[in-house]
């Protein structure tokens, strides 16, 4: 059920995104819809950790997936906002390159055993630990890019609402803290890799 679930999220994040492409590109027609059905993507991303741990569904197939599910809907915001001009095009750069990098060596750290979090996480340190797999830190990543999404959908809609630049300024905020977020997530990842290079 957590898998399904993932994808289920994927599936509604190309569905949110492909709304903002009714209209004229500055303004969409239905920003405002893309911004509900984007509040449930990003549910969507604690529900399936919440069920695979509460129905014992937890495995490394769920861990890649999960990932994988990020990913994919992460990329998908940036690049899309890119396209819309909403962001510079150097976010989607960055985040698809720390993305490739991580990634890649977490595939040979999952052919070694290890997975990106949980009990047999590749991080070793502390330090990294904290940075990578932490709830806190997975968390507060989370929320930041949750509210960047969300408040940039809503700052660029149709709807004429008092504080709208407020809202879009804190989107713009959010945005640029969870790139360099990011970034910092994904140093440990390589600063710890020398191992599954061997």
């Amino acid at each position: 059920m957590a898998n399904t679930i993932t994808i289920l999220r994927i599936l509604l994040a190309f569905i949110a995104l492909g709304i903002l492409f009714i209209g004229e590109p500055s303004h969409p027609k239905y920003a405002h819809i893309s911004f509900i059905l984007t509040i449930f993507v990003m549910w969507f991303d604690g529900l399936d950790g919440f069920i695979a741990r509460k129905f014992n569904e937890v495995s490394k197939l769920g861990a890649v997936l999960d990932i994988m599910g990020d990913r994919i809907v992460e990329n998908l915001f940036w690049v899309i906002f890119a396209s819309l001009g909403w962001i510079t095009p150097f976010i989607p750069v960055v985040v698809l390159t720390r993305g490739i990098v991580t990634d890649s060596i977490r595939s040979l750290a999952l052919a070694q055993g290890y997975t990106a979090f949980g009990d047999k996480t590749m991080q070793q340190g502390k330090i990294e630990k904290f940075i990578v797999a932490s709830n806190f830190s997975r968390f507060t990543y989370a929320v930041c890019k949750a509210t960047a999404f969300l408040f940039m959908l809503l700052g660029h809609s149709e709807l004429d609402f008092q504080g709208k630049e407020i809202i879009l300024q804190i989107g713009v905020i959010c945005t640029i803290i969870s790139v360099i977020f990011c970034v910092l997530r994904g140093l440990p990842v390589v600063f710890e890799s020398k191992r599954f290079l061997k």
